[in-house]
């Protein structure tokens, strides 16, 4: 009897089931708003319980290296740390950028303040960085991964990747953008290990929303952020099975407000659209700060990256859809 319930139980699903397919195919517009209120709501619900008991006193004295800090992200990351008392190691390229932000970052109230310039895509200067930190400091209580680059200078060389791929042969640039984009982030995290392990510390990297589903034109930053997402992850649970107590926070931030994003942005079709949901530097800095010193798995900033990366619970064709009409330039 039992066997009987279940089989007929199963059919009258599948036929549901095909019934929902073939009906929503018809009322597709429905099905996508419905399907993102959904979502929204889910998100509201998220949000509310994430309160997740911040310390801002618990930054102060601690140990943080933070790559790319000579603009945007990287930067304003920097001036909050420094507000909140930490002891703070900065690198980027421009070693004129770099010590205008370390001066900044004393008079706001860092307890010190250093900086290493140097190419993060050059396995020397990865090692120069964590030797660095550990002559200063002494110990590590935060790596935060921020560095971004390529071997295309200006902003018009990099718009003119922004594109479909179609058979780009292009390898040297595929290679050296994977090689700065993620090789040097596993690099950095493998040399900062063992400071991280005696503190206990945190590793915070910045992914990207293109690392969680895919978009046009950016099939290159997508190699990258997958790649990072793939090896964060399991160096998570690796740690977590091993009992090592350094947690792993991956950052999905959307599109932010930064002077090279907003230019860069401009050049792709509906790019001015894209500068409407933009999320202001300050705010996204310190969410970011906040979930690494929470601990937190993954940190969704604004809030509304949580939304759109939960289209990969949808059916395939469901989310081309969403990718190709909604949520892509």
């Amino acid at each position: 009897m039992s066997r009987l319930v279940w089989g007929g139980l199963g059919v009258l699903f599948a036929t549901v089931g095909f019934g929902v397919y073939w009906s929503t195919m018809q009322m597709m517009s429905w099905l996508v708003w419905g399907s993102i209120g959904v979502l929204l709501g889910a998100a509201g619900l998220g949000v509310y319980w994430s309160r997740d008991g911040f310390d801002p006193e618990s930054i102060r004295g601690a140990t943080v290296v933070i790559t790319g800090c000579s603009s945007g992200i990287g930067e304003e990351m920097t001036y909050q740390y420094a507000r909140l008392g930490a002891k703070i190691l900065i690198t980027a390229r421009r070693e004129n950028r770099l010590k205008e932000v370390v001066a900044k970052a004393k008079s706001l109230g860092a307890q010190e303040a250093h900086y290493v310039a140097g190419d993060m895509g050059k396995a020397e200067d990865c090692e120069r960085t964590i030797q660095t930190a550990k002559e200063k400091f002494g110990r590590l209580d935060y790596l935060v991964l921020n560095h971004a680059g390529s071997s295309l200078g200006s902003v018009d060389e990099r718009a003119a990747k922004l594109q479909t791929w179609d058979q780009d042969l292009d390898m040297d640039f595929y290679a050296d953008f994977v090689d700065i984009n993620l090789i040097s982030y596993v690099r950095l995290a493998s040399l900062a290990l063992p400071l991280l392990k005696e503190s206990s510390g945190h590793i915070v990297v910045m992914g990207s929303l293109g690392g969680k589903i895919t978009f046009p034109y950016f099939s290159y930053m997508t190699t990258a952020k997958f790649g990072l997402d793939g090896f964060f992850g399991a160096l998570r649970v690796e740690l977590m099975k091993t009992k090592q107590n350094v947690s792993v926070s991956y950052v999905v931030p959307g599109f932010i407000r930064t002077a090279g994003a907003e230019e860069m942005v401009k050049k792709l079709p509906g790019g001015e659209k894209m500068l409407e949901t933009a999320a202001p530097v300050k705010e996204t800095a310190y969410t970011i700060i906040r979930g690494g010193a929470t601990r937190t798995r993954e940190i969704y900033v604004p809030s509304y990256t949580w939304v759109i990366s939960r289209i990969r619970m949808f059916p395939g064709w469901l989310q081309d859809y969403l990718i190709l009409n909604v949520f892509s330039p």
